[in-house]
């Protein structure tokens, strides 16, 4: 199936063909043609699926027609839960509506205000927004969306987790009544199917994989860490592999991430941190960096678990595991994108046990375990290493094969 087969006009398919797509992925397959009937949309699919473009091209074919009304409002809106995200979204817009005069305005939380009210004061047809500064420039009366037409719920689920859903119903409260409502989430259950019966009216269900689809083509195995010095040499020996091209190194506490990215340009390694205390322009420099090839290495909170698309992330390495499992599967999702390998390594320590036990249970799918030569954990853990172990030149382990962490052996 080619993109024109979709109901696209021509100038947008040239655009998302001169940005290297050919065909589309099953999530824009099924999205795509609903969207353009106008119908209302609850969508579940992995991260990495493609699912920016499956809700970007019909707002873009949208934006095509002329509006009966004159006015600075945006005629779509598209609320992300962060930052990042919001930056991914936004290029999106821009790379797939460059054939077209389309004005896309991002509000986010860290922006400066007048910066940011310049822009809003110009007009658009494109509103990428964070729940809380929207309503915060709602309520100030500088933004309008009495000409909305179209309105995105992107990560729906983790916007509901950051605490954004009175927020959301506020924002909601004042847009049109008449409007096209997509809704993407990780899951379609519980309190994501309650806001839907909330915001949408009859909406199609499509779900296309969920977090029990196997990353086949990503690696994932992990390895014991007695303690922090442990950690930190084995983090050492897996970044010097020649095989990392770049890579994210996920950490729980921004501390940490600040500490491990020191630990690591002291020992030479290209390597910036990336959490929330950072101000907008230097997340943005950072992942432009990145994007750049200019960063072998970012240490990051979960604010990079979602809304990083770049192709040159070859490995993503745990060195704290996430607290909530799902967060492991959004994490893992930055490398192996758009059909690439990718390879996911987790550093467990003592007390992790039982959330790689969690993990396991959530993504239906046991965890190898390895050693590396020279590095092997003193502590007794639970399970023996149990994958093909990376081994120093020459010399042989003799380890078993085939088992996983959860096989308890």
């Amino acid at each position: 199936m080619k993109f024109d087969t979709l109901g696209l006009s021509a100038p947008i398919c040239q655009a998302v063909a001169a940005a290297g797509y050919t065909a589309p992925t099953p999530v824009q397959e099924r999205v795509i043609p609903e969207a353009l009937e106008g119908r209302d949309l609850m969508v579940s699919s992995q991260t990495g699926s493609g699912k920016t473009a499956a809700f970007m091209l019909p707002a873009l074919q949208l934006l095509t027609e002329t509006h009966p009304a004159h006015g600075r409002g945006p005629r779509v809106l598209v609320l992300v839960p962060t930052r990042e995200l919001s930056m991914q979204v936004t290029k999106a817009a821009e790379t797939y509506g460059r054939a077209q005069r389309v004005r896309t305005v991002s509000v986010v939380g860290g922006m400066p205000y007048p910066a940011q009210n310049r822009l809003l004061q110009a007009g658009m047809d494109i509103l990428v927004a964070t729940p809380g500064r929207l309503l915060d420039q709602m309520q100030s009366g500088r933004i309008d969306l009495a000409r909305l037409q179209m309105l995105v719920l992107d990560e729906a689920d983790r916007m509901l987790d950051m605490g954004f859903k009175d927020d959301l119903e506020a924002i909601v409260a004042r847009m049109p009544a008449a409007r096209q409502t997509l809704l993407f989430s990780a899951t379609l259950d519980g309190n994501i199917a309650r806001l839907a019966g909330a915001l949408l009216r009859d909406p199609e269900r499509i779900e296309i994989d969920s977090h029990r689809t196997k990353h086949e083509n990503i690696a994932q195995r992990l390895h014991f860490a007695d303690d922090l010095g442990h950690k930190n040499r084995l983090l050492d020996h897996l970044l010097r592999d020649a095989a990392v091209n770049q890579a994210i190194v996920f950490t729980a506490t921004k501390r940490s991430a600040d500490d491990v990215a020191l630990d690591l340009h002291s020992k030479g390694f290209a390597v910036a941190a990336l959490h929330g205390d950072m101000n907008q322009g230097a997340r943005t420099r950072t992942l432009q960096a990145l994007q750049r090839g200019r960063l072998r290495v970012l240490v990051a909170t979960d604010v990079a678990a979602r809304g990083i698309d770049v192709h040159g992330i070859s490995h993503v390495i745990n060195y704290d595991l996430p607290r909530q499992a799902e967060d492991y599967v959004h994490r893992i999702g930055r490398t192996g994108r758009a059909g690439r390998n990718g390879t996911a390594i987790s550093l467990v320590n003592a007390r992790e046990h039982a959330q790689v036990r969690t993990i396991e249970r959530f993504t239906a799918q046991p965890i190898p375990v390895e050693v590396v030569e020279g590095l092997e954990p003193k502590v007794r853990h639970f399970a023996k290493p149990s994958g093909p172990s990376r081994r120093a030149p020459g010399k042989s382990r003799g380890r078993p094969q085939g088992r996983s962490f959860r096989s308890g052996r």
